[in-house]
């Protein structure tokens, strides 16, 4: 998978935290432990994701070689 293809992964899970989150602040009592969870299996994710992106870049520049022209 590409680092755009990843980034873009991540763009979108960083959105549904954002929407999980506000469901969380928004529901009443008895919801509130089910999307917790679904919350924190969603902020796994994008820990997991980020990761990874931050790995791949990590590894790019690592591999890179970068002439000066003059």
């Amino acid at each position: 998978m590409s680092i755009r293809m990843v980034a873009q992964e991540l763009y979108h899970i960083l959105q549904e935290v954002e929407k999980i989150e506000k469901q969380f602040k928004n529901a009443p009592m008895e919801k509130q432990e089910e999307i917790k969870d679904k919350l924190r299996k969603i902020k796994a994710e994008r820990n997991r994701i980020r990761a990874a992106l931050e790995g791949r870049i990590d590894r790019q520049s690592k591999h890179r070689t970068w002439s000066i022209k003059k």
